[in-house]
């Protein structure tokens, strides 16, 4: 049983930060996540500075994971929007996120393009083919162990117990995870747990400023939900950051009235593991038979990812 089956079968609620690289996934593993949200909408934001409309492509997701991989082992959940085309696309999909180190591929009904979650006029696929479509991510996974998410967008265009049927159909295709995105209320998301208590583990998701009210994992978690998704909460902090950094700068022709506020040199090879890097190669230079040979496996800063 993989990591993350097994926080599922444990019954607590898992709390999955948003990431976009691996620098991110490595401060977030180190801070004590059991989990991490690949976010689609927080690679848009970063490498492409524009918004989650469909822009980011299929490749481009799984270099990142593929980085992220190298950097940590920690369950990496990952946001593969509307699997970039039919079902067919979708099997392409799963197996190359699979492939690069997804621990769960999330895929949501919404047509192409895509648009974020909590974005105005979303359009949305029929119930069936999106069924279809995660019956085909089923089928294209190689490992029972990569779990498939199952989101659906249908509150916002055909209402909530619509949406709550499409989950539920979407369970009966094979679905490991249910997400019903954007519940306007706390009386939407207890609707939504209750009607699907018992089919499927249960995905929350918190956007600040978005549909959903704000709510902690332990109160999604009395609610009935088993992972909670802060996806794009690290870009705003970095941007509203990065916007003061700036501001700084520009005011001041230097960084001193800022340092408070940021790592030193020093404070961030520390923090990436540059002392424990130049030891590794250093261990290899002078090549000892009688010497174990150093691990380059690990998900901290002492791994030689």
């Amino acid at each position: 049983m993989t990591p993350l089956k097994k926080h599922l079968s444990d019954g607590r609620t898992i709390v999955a930060p948003g990431v976009f690289d691996a620098l991110t996934a490595s401060i977030a593993t180190d801070a004590g996540f059991s989990a991490l949200y690949l976010s689609g909408a927080a690679i848009a934001y970063t490498r492409l500075g524009r918004p989650d409309i469909g822009l980011v492509s299929m490749t481009e997701v799984a270099d990142v994971i593929s980085l992220v991989r190298q950097r940590v082992e920690t369950p990496l959940i990952v946001d593969a929007d509307n699997g970039y085309g039919n079902a067919l696309n979708v099997q392409r999909t799963v197996k190359t996120f699979e492939r690069a180190g997804a621990s769960a591929i999330q895929l949501e009904d919404q047509t192409l393009p895509k648009r974020c979650g909590h974005l105005q006029d979303k359009s949305i696929v029929s119930a069936q083919e999106m069924a279809g479509k995660v019956k085909a991510a089923v089928d294209a996974r190689a490992s029972e162990d990569t779990l498939i998410i199952a989101r659906t967008d249908a509150v916002a265009i055909e209402g909530l117990e619509a949406a709550i049927d499409r989950a539920a159909l979407y369970a009966e295709a094979g679905a490991d995870i249910l997400f019903v995105e954007a519940p306007r209320s706390a009386e939407q998301l207890t609707a939504v747990s209750t009607a699907l208590a018992g089919r499927r583990p249960l995905l929350a998701n918190m956007v600040e400023g978005g549909n959903t009210p704000m709510f902690s994992a332990a109160e999604l978690g009395q609610m009935g939900y088993s992972i909670v998704i802060f996806p794009g909460g690290i870009v705003r902090a970095l941007a509203r950051t990065a916007q003061d950094y700036y501001a700084s700068l520009h005011e001041h022709g230097t960084n001193a009235p800022f340092s408070s506020r940021m790592f030193d040199f020093g404070m961030l090879n520390d923090l990436i593991g540059t002392p424990q890097m130049l030891d590794l190669g250093r261990r290899y230079e002078q090549f000892d038979a009688a010497r174990p040979s150093p691990s380059s496996k690990g998900n901290t800063k002492d791994d030689a990812a």
